[in-house]
């Protein structure tokens, strides 16, 4: 921490010493230990949530599960999605066709590895939990596929 403000300072005080002295840029990720995230998560999830990673196809453990309950943001513990919504997409991700409601994910562009995708993204914390694609079943044709990495499961009482 003391590093990074020292480092701020030199720079702001080069500026404006020097109006054509290049103020060297601090990574974005720079300041991860302040994260409360980094933490809370394991490095998968941190990757996959707050990193925007990937888990790798067919490697998270709610892909073939089917238990009957919820299914709720690893980050912040929002609901998501719902086993009533959840289905077979043999993508090698867990797939559903709808979120818990519209106000629990944020869907954002996503032209990241050379393509036009929408990004899913919880609305209360901001975490990455994967993507939508219009090829899923009735009623809503859609298949949100998520990172088993960016949830939790919470089982239906019985």
């Amino acid at each position: 921490m003391k590093r990074l403000a020292v480092a701020a300072a030199l720079a702001g005080a080069l500026a404006a010493c020097s109006p054509s002295a290049k103020v060297p840029e601090t990574p974005p990720q720079e300041n991860a230990m302040a994260d409360p995230y980094k933490e809370k998560l394991t490095p998968e999830q941190y990757y996959v949530c707050r990193q925007k990673g990937t888990e790798a196809p067919g490697s998270g453990k709610y892909d073939k599960h089917y238990e009957k309950g919820t299914y709720k943001c690893v980050a912040c513990g929002q609901a998501l999605f719902t086993s009533d919504t959840k289905f077979n997409s043999g993508s090698g991700w867990p797939s559903y066709f709808q979120p818990v409601s519209k106000e629990s994910v944020r869907e954002v562009a996503d032209s990241s590895h050379g393509m036009v995708r929408t990004e899913v993204m919880c609305s209360k914390c901001g975490s990455h939990l994967g993507h939508v694609f219009d090829d899923g079943p009735k009623p809503t044709n859609l298949r949100y596929c998520i990172n088993s990495a960016a949830l939790d499961f919470v089982a239906a009482k019985k």
